[in-house]
């Protein structure tokens, strides 16, 4: 049984998922595709916590690229000896991957939960106006236009925190998968030694 195939597949994946979530990440910095907000230093503190850049993107490109150049041949191509170092180079992979993805997924889940930072009609300050809802604004619309500045940044927030959550959530289900795949593999070659060491 070939088990590189997977893996580099899984690489692909990964690869592509890392540069959606920088992208998702870049463009919370501009919303309405303006850069003052950034420049006035005006954007929520989770919108700056690199979560699709740094746990989403750059901590998931490390696996995908080891998944991708590791497997050479599409089933590992080394010796036995070498094949579980790249088993073992995987899962250590794959672990650095689960940690990025799960930042992500978290930084997500408290950028929705908080709400963005906007200059309101009621305050008329900039202020985070749906901290006490808990999350409860992003069903109740009404009050979405308590926000005047960045124009539309509700939907803005929602949006692009919802897809970098996605994004994580199957960055980390695919970095999970892979352990599994990579002790799996680890252990048939293993047996896969053992036998041909018994002439079974």
């Amino acid at each position: 049984m070939c088990f590189g195939r997977f893996t580099r597949c899984v690489g692909y994946k990964l690869l592509i998922l890392a540069l959606l979530s920088i992208v998702a990440n870049v463009l919370l910095y501009f919303p309405n595709g303006e850069t003052r907000f950034a420049s006035e230093n005006r954007l929520g503190k989770y919108v700056e916590c690199l979560h699709g850049i740094l746990g989403g993107g750059i901590l998931v490109l490390i696996p995908a690229i080891v998944f991708i150049v590791l497997q050479k041949d599409g089933c590992y191509g080394y010796e036995n000896c070498g094949k579980g170092c790249v088993v073992l180079s995987t899962v250590v992979a794959s672990l650095i991957g689960l940690l990025g993805s799960g930042y992500c997924i978290i930084i997500s889940a408290l950028g929705l939960s908080y709400g963005p930072y906007c200059y309101t009609r009621l305050g008329r300050n900039w202020i985070y106006p749906f901290t006490e809802s808990s999350g409860g604004y992003l069903l109740d619309y009404n009050r979405w236009a308590e926000c005047q500045e960045p124009r539309n940044i509700v939907q803005w927030n929602i949006t692009l925190f919802s897809i970098l959550l996605v994004l994580g959530a199957i960055e980390f289900i695919l970095c999970f998968i892979q352990i599994i795949n990579g002790v799996l593999s680890g252990l048939y070659g293993a047996c896969c030694r053992h036998e041909e060491t018994y002439g079974c």
